[in-house]
């Protein structure tokens, strides 16, 4: 088989009158050659990024991971977009792999627009497993070994740059730049992972180090904070943590530091972030991570109490309340198919509810100020903005806000 070296020039020629899109805007497509690709620096959170490229009145930049970002899983190449000039800038892009006989593979993310800000990377954190690229069966990398990937950027109306430029607050990045900072830290956390058996009379397992600082942990999560004891005999505490798997502990522990779970790592692993977020009360993630699961799950007779008594224990309410809407539409079919012997009995009071507000939306009436009828995502966005908890049931939310002389209930 002859040599493929991938050469295409992207220029568009219209036969006949082309479309008006709806507000006008086209798309301006950037191939990125990265070359000799397999011999790049690999290791985690380094990077290859391309010369800067003019569009939309911005400067910008492609960045590649070939061995991960940081918070990037094992074995999965990071993709991103740095807006490189002052300001911020509304951006709409998406992202393509190439292969080497120039089709277009792995489109993500779906385009949506959002304001991207100086110094900051935009793009997939997994984006393709870096095994797969290199898979010479996969046709990846044509035969110079060369990479190509294409980000396509839909034209906007450009707006005069700022005169004046202000960095933004850098003290986020500069807390996620200790993460795992082994030279700085005075905590360290052994996260085991499961067990292996050495020979038929003993088992062991093994375990991956977390290195933390107290102060973080003391601030941002108390509950791991509260693991380690007093230990004058050496300079770095370590604390045993069995119930957590060690990549769902690099996830949460990256939040902690400030740093994002993507959510298609939310997605692939939403129970566990849940009940590990729960337990050591990192409470935005925990929410993140069921607000991907309730929408990524549809509710059925089968999965419908397994659902509700798995949020009952990990006070989901978002995830109750999406299984009380569906047994409030489904009645007759649930009362025939589901035995709800093991539901507890305080859950039926969020049961009437739904069945409530499902009579009232049909009657067209509403109830703006009465705390009983509102839906999770408004009594949770009315504790945040109190500067209160925004975890626990429904009802735990509706006795905090009667608490904090919210509106009455009418």
């Amino acid at each position: 088989m002859s040599a493929v070296h991938r050469h295409i020039e992207l220029n568009t020629i219209d036969v006949g009158n082309p479309p008006s899109s709806r507000n006008g805007n086209k798309w301006r497509e950037f191939l990125f050659n990265v070359h000799d690709f397999a011999h790049l620096p690999s290791g985690r959170d380094q990077y290859t990024e391309s010369p800067a490229f003019e569009c939309n009145g911005h400067q910008w930049q492609l960045v590649v991971y070939p061995g991960g970002h940081l918070a990037a899983r094992e074995d999965f190449v990071s993709v991103y977009l740095n807006p490189c000039s002052p300001g911020i800038a509304t951006v709409t892009f998406v992202t393509n792999f190439m292969n080497k006989f120039g089709q277009k593979v792995f489109r993500r993310p779906d385009a949506q627009p959002f304001d991207a800000v100086s110094g900051t990377l935009y793009g997939i954190t997994n984006f393709a497993r870096r095994s797969h690229v290199l898979d010479p069966s996969k046709n990846m990398l044509d035969d110079n070994g060369t990479m190509a990937i294409i980000i396509s950027i839909k034209e906007e109306e450009t707006e005069a740059l700022p005169t004046e430029f202000v960095p933004k607050n850098p003290f986020n990045n500069m807390i996620k730049e200790k993460f795992l900072d082994e030279e700085t830290s005075d905590v360290c956390f052994e996260v085991s992972s499961s067990e292996i058996e050495e020979d038929r009379s003993k088992r062991s397992r093994l375990s991956t180090s977390f290195y933390a600082h107290s102060q973080i942990l003391n601030i941002c999560a108390p509950m791991l904070a509260s693991l380690f004891e007093s230990n004058e005999d050496r300079s770095v505490k370590v604390a045993s943590i069995t119930d957590v798997s060690p990549d769902i502990f690099r996830r949460m522990l990256f939040y902690v530091y400030g740093g994002s779970v993507p959510e298609e790592d939310l997605k692939a692993h939403a129970t566990g972030i849940i009940d590990a977020a729960d337990k050591y009360i990192i409470v935005n993630l925990k929410l993140e991570a069921e607000t991907v699961y309730v929408k990524e799950t549809d509710i059925t007779m089968d999965n419908a109490i397994d659902n509700l008594l798995y949020a009952d224990a990990k006070n989901l309410a978002l995830l109750k309340e999406a299984v009380m809407d569906f047994l409030a539409e489904n009645t007759a079919e649930a009362s025939e198919t589901i035995s709800f012997s093991d539901v507890p009995g305080h859950v039926m009071k969020d049961l009437m509810v739904a069945f409530s507000r499902r009579e009232e939306t049909k009657q067209g009436s509403q109830h703006d100020n009465n705390f009983t009828f509102m839906r999770v995502s408004e009594l949770r966005k009315k504790l945040d903005e109190k500067g209160l908890n925004v975890d626990g049931s429904r009802e735990a939310m509706i006795e905090a806000l009667k608490s904090s002389g919210g509106e009455s209930e009418t």
